[in-house]
Formats: C-alpha cells, structure tokens, sequence
C-alpha cells in the first residue's frame, strides 16, 4: 500500500478517541458511512487495540484503520497483531521504532525542523506536525522551504475551516479528532458526527 499517496488522495484522517471499544466502532463505523475512509483509533481509548482488529477484520482493505497514540513497543506489537495498516505517534517514541522494526508505515509525531528530519532518519512514512495549532498553517510554508520533499500532516486543532489552509500551505493530509468527533467518542449523537463528516468532505473536496 502507498499510504503517502492514499492519504494525499483522501486529504482527511479522522482521528477517534472514545471511551471504549464498541463506542469507538459506532464511531468508525458512522465516518466509513459518511465517506470517511482514513481513520485513526487512538490507543487512549479502553479497548482500542480490540477496536482495532475488529474494524480492521469489518472492512476490505479500501478503508485504511490505523492506530493512534502508540507510545511503547509492546503497543506496536499489539497493534500489528491486530493488523492495524499504519501506527501514529505523538513524538519519537520506543512505539514508533518499534512500528519502523516491524515494517508498520508511521505516522510520526514532531513539530521542529530537528524532530521532522530526526522522525524521519527513523524510518517515519510521513511526519504528524502537532500540534498544528501552535504555529498555524503558515509553519507549513516555513517547514517546507528548507524541507521540500517532507511529508508533513496537520494534527492538533485543526478545524473545518483551517483544513484547506494546511493543505494549501503544504500539508498532504490532515487528522482531525474533537472538532470532527465532537461528544460521539463519548455516546453523543452519531447523526450529528456525520453530518461533521460531510462538512469536512465537502470543505476538503473529496
């Protein structure tokens, strides 16, 4: 799989953080109707790991389940036990090099130029810049000059109406979590996380 193509193709990776299992698969299961196809279930979540492997065993391969918030390298190997397609992290952790160790593309969390070029020394797939609302779309343009060819994901803030500007300065996708989840990780209303889902669609073009 070409996860730097997938998510530059999909732009948005919807980041689900619930308060267990079967609510975070309402969740992905709501976003994958509303025709969200990137997702992140972070590790955050009580029972993330067996949300993991049953919405990866739910879905065909189209619908990418990744996950976020892995911080330890026995979280990696859970992870790639539960066939997760990619991992996320909030930093350069024992996680992300574990993830590199076992093949596992990342998604690795940095926000200066020293952390993007170090995540990607490591083997990262594409560099999380978190969080993104520090700096603004701006810092994008400003990573990009001296680092061209970086992968670069907006994370951390990012809204409806700040997305096209991350995109437009640089980024190739961006992960959104509250302002797309809203109160449904925590049994708020799932029509209401759908009705987000289109309006991130329809701001993203896609």
């Amino acid at each position: 799989m070409d996860l730097l193509g997938e998510l530059r193709s999909r732009k948005l990776l919807a980041i689900v953080r619930a308060d267990g299992a079967e609510t975070a698969l309402a969740c992905v299961q709501t976003l994958v109707e509303a025709g969200v196809t990137a997702l992140e279930v972070s590790l955050t979540t009580p029972g993330g790991v067996e949300a993991i492997a049953r919405a990866r065993s739910q879905y065909d391969p189209d619908i990418l389940i990744g996950a976020g918030t892995v911080v330890t390298a026995a979280q990696a190997d859970e992870v790639a036990a539960a066939r997760a397609d990619f991992t996320v992290t909030p930093a350069i952790t024992r996680g992300a090099r574990r993830s590199v160790e076992l093949g596992l593309p990342l998604l690795c969390g940095a926000l200066t130029p020293t952390e993007v070029v170090a995540a990607l020394d490591l083997g990262a797939t594409a560099v999380k810049i978190f969080p993104a609302k520090v700096y603004g779309p701006g810092y994008f343009s400003e990573l990009r000059a001296p680092l061209p060819d970086a992968p670069l994901i907006a994370v951390g803030g990012v809204d409806a109406q700040s997305a096209p500007k991350y995109l437009a300065a640089g980024a190739l996708a961006v992960g959104v979590g509250s302002p797309l989840l809203g109160d449904a990780g925590t049994g708020g209303s799932l029509s209401e996380l759908a009705i987000r889902g289109a309006r991130f669609r329809t701001e993203l073009n896609i």
